[in-house]
């Protein structure tokens, strides 16, 4: 067992670096020089993310996205030929494309000449096509800009207008595989995400491989005859170091981003949540004292020799042994920390790392100056072990997320909705037993008496418990609705306001035209009617002549849950959604493959598309440029749009109105 926590961390942290998303790695600055014969420059300057690069405007057709700049007519000014580029480009020979490509690394440089129409300042609007590549990914851009030209009374001076590239419109990510299932479209707090992370670098602390080691930690830095301040000296490196190297970890993560493909892999391959699964199912049992998971003595070793040397170089190494020792209990905190952050922006996985270093930190620091402090901490005992159990209790929870990824991606029809829950009442009243004393582990101290935290642990667990009793029935369950499987898996389910209208005589669902393809292993939420084919749902509303809600999302995509849970359960939603529109649900990761005479060749990356997920993530992308779910589109029955797309929005009142908007268009239109 001695290899078991090595290779455990080396797998999570490799795993969980899938879930870093990628962001713009160009970032543009715009300018306009006057000049004196009448015209003026108008610079697009490109700096280009490390191992990155940025394709030329000018190379043969075929190949990736060259740079295009777009600029809106004006009288202001015209156009005096075509964008020059600086400095010379790299050229090489695309094997996939067949066709030689120019790029740039770094920087890049694209200038415009303008003749100038009038004398007045004015503003240049536009847009920029691009695609920038890394390895085997790339992702293709379309920001707006604007430059501003002041007139003649501007005396000739140079302006700078630097405007970065519009964030509200979302980038189109190209892996050469699936797109993401699921890219967080809310905002998240940074703030919520940290101080949640010092809550877990906190709760670190007091486990059983951690908290012994703060007064032989500080002994280290009384040692000897050191000044007051070398002893703090000393100690904030120690500090510092401990913050850097967790940090470090996020910042990993982040820079080892694979990519929204791969997060759809994470999400729905059934290796990987396996994998995930039999490493939290060790750490949990491992919590339970079924075995100790430790480090090899070597990587310990070695830096405790760096220790020995002294000086202040070794308060670094000090820390370095604290961070590796303490990994084995605080490698599934972390682990659970990162899969929070990291499915979020690329800052998340950072943030929360430093949250949880800092409070990890904190304690050891303060007492190395004030070595008073120590006189007032608890004694070690009993209680560590049981912060440790209830940590094998909460990871055993967490562990059944990954089973339902692939029991719903595969549609196994094992670990149903109400059997999921069951077990997490189990699991809860258990550990509320276990806080009361009446359940005891390995290596477990008698208790003598429920202290009043312990009592409080125990009532939260107990209650969480209960409030997950309803959710046998069919109840939201809206707090954990990210986190365990749709109520289309429920069993039983007593809320089920709305139900699916059958003609008893043919056995035909009556609010549709026909029998929905994959209508045997797709279901929509609350019993409403719906395709899951594009082709099938538009011809339905054609033949009704009604407006269609197209629906984008996936089976492991948290925020489609927690829509349809906290939005589409709404009465109003429902009945606009059940009565006025023709619902197409379009899977981005459904895995059933299709027949050959509906494959299609991707315009968006060439390739072939032969799944339900994978066509429908193509039309997605290809059609409205974003790859994020849930998102909703109304459309007439030709496909236009009614109304501006929405995305994740918790909001029922907006849900509302954007349907109400839908069908004030289409009745507009007919």
């Amino acid at each position: 067992m001695k290899r078991i926590f090595l290779l455990s961390g080396i797998l999570i942290l490799s795993a969980y670096s899938l879930f870093a998303q990628l962001v713009d790695p160009v970032e543009w600055e715009y300018k306009s020089k006057k000049l004196e014969d009448g015209t003026a420059e108008i610079t697009f300057e490109a700096n280009i993310d490390m191992n990155w690069h940025l394709y030329s405007q000018y190379f043969d057709e075929g190949g990736p996205v060259r740079t295009t700049f777009y600029f809106d007519e004006s009288d202001k000014f015209e156009l005096i030929g075509m964008p020059s580029e600086s400095p010379e480009p790299e050229e090489i020979m695309d094997e996939v494309f067949n066709i030689k490509v120019k790029y740039f690394s770094h920087k890049a440089v694209f200038t415009q000449k303008v003749k100038l129409l009038t004398d007045e300042t004015f503003t240049i609007t536009g847009a920029i096509e691009y695609q920038v590549c890394q390895d085997d990914k790339c992702v293709y851009f379309n920001p707006e800009f604007k430059v501003i030209v002041k007139g003649e009374k501007a005396a000739q001076e140079a302006v700078t207008d630097e405007v970065t590239a519009d964030e509200s419109l979302t980038p189109i990510v190209d892996l050469n595989e699936n797109t993401s299932p699921e890219t967080e479209t809310e905002s998240k707090s940074l703030w919520g995400l940290f101080f949640m992370a010092i809550a877990f670098g906190f709760a670190g602390i007091l486990t059983p491989c951690v908290f012994p080691m703060i007064p032989m930690t500080v002994s280290f830095f009384m040692q000897g005859e050191s000044s007051k301040f070398n002893t703090v000296l000393k100690a904030l490196i120690f500090g510092i170091s401990i913050v850097l190297l967790y940090t470090l970890v996020g910042l990993i993560v982040s820079l080892t981003s694979a990519g929204a493909d791969l997060t759809t892999v994470l999400s729905s391959s059934w290796i990987l949540n396996t994998i995930f699964f039999a490493l939290f199912i060790t750490f949990a049992f491992s919590f339970f004292g079924m075995f100790e998971i430790v480090l090899p003595s070597g990587l310990a070793n070695k830096a405790d020799k760096q220790v020995d040397k002294g000086g202040m170089l070794a308060s670094f190494f000090m820390a370095f042994t604290l961070v590796i020792v303490s990994f084995s209990c605080t490698g599934p905190i972390i682990g659970f920390l990162l899969v929070k952050a990291a499915t979020g922006e690329v800052l998340e996985p950072v943030v929360g790392m430093f949250g949880f270093g800092l409070a990890f930190a904190l304690p050891f620091t303060l007492m190395a100056i004030f070595p008073g402090l120590l006189k007032k901490l608890p004694k070690s005992g009993g209680w560590m072990n049981s912060v440790k159990v209830v940590f094998g209790f909460i990871i055993l929870a967490f562990s059944m997320k990954f089973l339902s990824n692939i029991d719903q991606v595969y549609h196994l029809n094992i670990l149903s909705r109400d059997v999921y829950i069951a077990i997490w009442i189990v699991i809860f009243f258990l550990m509320g037993i276990y806080l009361l004393g009446k359940l005891k582990f390995a290596h477990d101290t008698e208790l003598q008496h429920v202290g009043v935290f312990r009592l409080f642990i125990a009532i939260a667990s107990f209650s969480f418990a209960i409030y997950l009793i309803p959710g046998l029935f069919g109840a939201n369950l809206n707090a954990v609705s990210a986190l365990i499987p749709p109520k289309t898996t429920q069993n039983f389910d007593l809320t089920q306001n709305v139900g699916v209208s059958v003609n008893s005589d043919s056995n035909k669902i009556t609010g549709l035209c026909e029998e929905p393809k994959y209508g045997d292993i797709l279901h929509l939420p609350h019993g409403l009617d719906g395709y899951y084919d594009l082709e099938q749902g538009m011809a339905c509303a054609k033949k009704l002549n009604k407006p269609v809600l197209l629906d984008f999302k996936g089976h492991s995509c948290a925020n489609c849950k927690k829509m349809e849970n906290e939005v589409w359960s709404d009465s109003e939603v429902l009945r606009s959604l059940q009565e006025d529109y023709i619902i197409i649900a379009l899977y981005v990761d459904e895995r059933e493959k299709l027949p050959e005479s509906e494959w299609i060749t991707s315009t968006n990356d060439g390739k072939v598309k032969k799944t339900v997920g994978k066509k429908n993530a193509d039309f997605q992308i290809t059609k409205y440029g974003i790859n994020s779910q849930p998102y909703y589109v109304l459309v007439d029955t030709e496909g236009n749009n009614l109304t501006e797309p929405m995305g994740f929005d918790k909001d029922i009142d907006n849900f509302v109105k954007f349907l109400d908007s839908g069908i004030e268009e289409f009745k507009n239109r007919n």
